[in-house]
């Protein structure tokens, strides 16, 4: 969704080319249940967010994280070791599934958010593979969904299988070099009905990411111009390979 044009490639590559509204902090470890998250995420639509009613959002964005990147980038030195150890071969994983407005979004619509229990919050492990990750995206977008948190991580698993990973990104075995063009085209090319309107590419530096798919509330696809607007302009960016395993 995002072809890059001459004359932007020399400052793309010198600068952190997601914006603010963008990014995701690699560095950000996940909160414990019960307290609040310490860092505010910034990777929604330029409108920023706001607390919101449950239930009131025109889409979804469904991340999904590069999780060799989160390692690489600092998250194996915040205490991530359910996802950062070297015998976890995770390749993309579950960010989250995000309440949006067509500008900006909601974010921790119920304060305090209602409890989860451990049965729940183990059974997301297979996607979402750190139980404090499962707990803040509850916190955080789960809340804004209008679901309570059963249902709403039903959804993000219906989500996760509506998406399939296009086979040469399944596993690297070798650090990979790409553009964001590239790899949106693969995931448009695998999932019939997906435009490149609907998908954005993120990267943290010189680093892929994250994928985001943008669906409606019935998980359709769904076109969304403001998380198209915000991806990665990098010209090229690095995929390390899948740890261990």
């Amino acid at each position: 969704m995002n072809r890059i044009r001459p004359g932007v490639f020399a400052a793309a590559i010198a600068v952190l080319a997601l914006s603010p509204a963008l990014a995701q902090d690699y560095s950000q470890s996940y909160s414990d249940q019960g307290s609040r998250h310490h860092h505010r995420h910034r990777h929604h639509g330029s409108g920023g967010s706001h607390q919101g009613t449950p239930g009131v959002f025109d889409f979804y964005v469904l991340s999904l994280s590069w999780s060799p990147s989160f390692c690489e980038s600092g998250g194996g030195r915040s205490g991530n070791d359910e996802q950062c150890d070297r015998e976890r071969p995770y390749a993309f994983v579950v960010h989250g599934l995000w309440p949006q407005y067509e500008r900006g979004f909601p974010e921790n619509c119920a304060e305090p958010a209602p409890w989860i229990d451990s049965k729940l919050i183990n059974s997301m492990l297979d996607l979402m593979p750190a139980r404090k990750l499962v707990i803040h995206e509850w916190q955080a977008h789960g809340t804004c969904s209008g679901l309570d948190a059963d249902h709403f991580f039903a959804t993000v698993r219906s989500a996760r299988e509506k998406i399939k990973i296009p086979e040469r990104f399944v596993r690297l075995n070798d650090y990979t070099m790409v553009s964001p063009d590239e790899v949106e085209d693969a995931f448009v090319a695998a999932n019939p009905g997906l435009a490149h309107d609907m998908i954005a590419v993120a990267c943290n530096r010189r680093y892929l990411s994250e994928v985001r798919i943008c669906m409606g509330k019935d998980l359709a696809f769904h076109a969304c111009p403001e998380t198209e607007r915000r991806a990665c302009r990098n010209p090229r960016i690095a995929m390390p390979p899948v740890r261990g395993g």
